[in-house]
């Protein structure tokens, strides 16, 4: 519901653009960005009327008087949301029956700390992965951390081999050809360069191998995870629809059958969820929608329509393209977004859980992000430490050690390294 006002409120702006004879409506208008700077764009782009090099005092003149204007209509905002949207989000159409704002206190998070956290009751896990790239080879290493404050943990990882060149030798007109189709293919579906089947891996694969250690191999029960649940990669698969079928089959037995999970994200992104996060105090938390509304925009995703065969959701069997669809509104939708800010210094972050258990998942983020002064999780950051500390640079060092090996070191010099999350 707060996801169709925000769309809404946007749409007026998409309207006059197209009045003033845009073809697009995600253009900015003039008007638009009068608005928005209180000063048009051809003031702006008045090189003549710029400053030369940088007068301090004005300037700092100038900032203060913004940031006060500002202060004070945020202030006032967070009053009007206080006092006036908050109370009404349980009033809202199409709201799951715990919406709205909750506090808590101190006896009931200490409750959390000695009942769940510190006994071992919420188990965490989060991952990243390396990337060492070179022509000939590309070796991915995933690693995926459990951890609780009872000092249990484990680590998983799994390493992948991309054979760039399989070739034995170099055929020139099929290079030049497959350029040519890459380079359409490029035009048409992403950015010039950029690799579908490593996207597939770097993001896809890493979201699934958190979501399924933290569902099979877990035996705490409450289950910690970081970011979105179901994130669009996850959902689709990276275009690999055997990934996205086992992928969503793990996502709905976390969230169908073993329920009690909580995912903490960083502070929101929209706008709209952010002025809501500024009008809380330390200590309480918001419930403000369903998943499925954030992600209705991606319903009608044609992935896999060429695909003939039909794939089996209980005892259901659907086509492929129905699949993503069944996902948001059947799945997506028993998870709720809620807001939360433990501490006065934390920024309000965002955490979602299932719809029957958004009290206690409220009360354990809440907990978990008050051990830290941030007001992020502490736990999620042991389980990142973990990783680190286990998996750290080893590919580096195995990859650097194979190359000396076989008398190639200077390939391994021109190699590319990344690391991911």
């Amino acid at each position: 519901m707060l996801e169709a006002a925000a769309s809404s409120n946007g749409q007026d702006t998409a309207t006059a653009a197209v009045a003033a004879g845009d073809d697009d409506p995600s253009l900015i208008s003039a008007s638009t960005f009068q608005e928005q700077f209180d000063e048009t764009i051809q003031q702006t782009l008045d090189i003549s009327h710029w400053r030369l090099g940088n007068d301090l005092d004005q300037e700092c003149a100038r900032i203060e008087r913004e940031v006060r204007e500002a202060e004070r209509i945020e202030t006032t905002g967070q009053r009007q949301v206080r006092e006036q949207l908050l109370p009404q989000l349980s009033a809202l159409p199409n709201m799951p029956k715990n919406a709205g704002l909750h506090s808590t206190t101190a006896d009931a998070i200490a409750s959390v700390h000695r009942g769940l956290l510190f006994n071992g009751g919420v188990e965490a896990c989060d991952g990243s992965m390396q990337v060492h790239e070179t022509l000939p080879l590309t070796i991915y290493q995933l690693g995926v951390s459990l951890v609780s404050y009872c000092g249990d943990q484990g680590t998983w990882g799994q390493r992948l081999f991309r054979r760039d060149l399989r070739q034995k030798g170099l055929d020139i007109p099929e290079m030049l050809d497959l350029l040519e189709r890459r380079a359409r293919r490029d035009a048409t579906a992403r950015a010039p360069g950029q690799d579908e089947l490593g996207e597939l891996v770097q993001k896809a694969l890493l979201d699934y191998a958190e979501r399924a250690i933290l569902l099979r191999r877990s035996q705490a029960a409450w289950r910690l995870g970081h970011g979105n649940p179901v994130t669009y990669e996850l959902l689709t698969g990276g275009g690999n629809l055997e990934l996205m079928l086992e992928a969503t089959r793990v996502l709905r037995e976390l969230v169908e059958v073993h329920q009690r999970f909580v995912f903490v994200a960083g502070e929101p992104r929209e706008m709209l969820f952010r002025t809501i996060g500024q009008a809380l105090r330390p200590m309480e938390y918001a419930i403000i929608g369903t998943l499925d509304e954030r992600l209705e925009t991606w319903l009608h995703q044609q992935r896999f329509r060429f695909v003939p065969t039909k794939v089996q959701w209980d005892d259901d069997w659907i086509t492929p393209t129905e699949w993503i669809p069944r996902v948001i509104t059947r799945v997506a939708s028993k998870i709720v977004i809620g807001l939360f800010r433990p501490t006065m210094l934390a920024p309000t972050q965002t955490f979602y859980a299932h719809v029957d258990h958004a009290d206690i998942a409220g009360h354990i983020a809440l907990a978990d992000g008050m051990l830290k002064e941030q007001g992020t999780s502490m736990l999620l950051e042991m389980a990142q430490r973990v990783c680190t500390a286990v998996f750290g640079d080893s590919l580096e060092a195995l990859a650097e050690a194979a190359y000396v090996a076989v008398g190639a070191h200077d390939r391994f010099l021109r190699g590319r390294s990344q690391r991911v999350r």
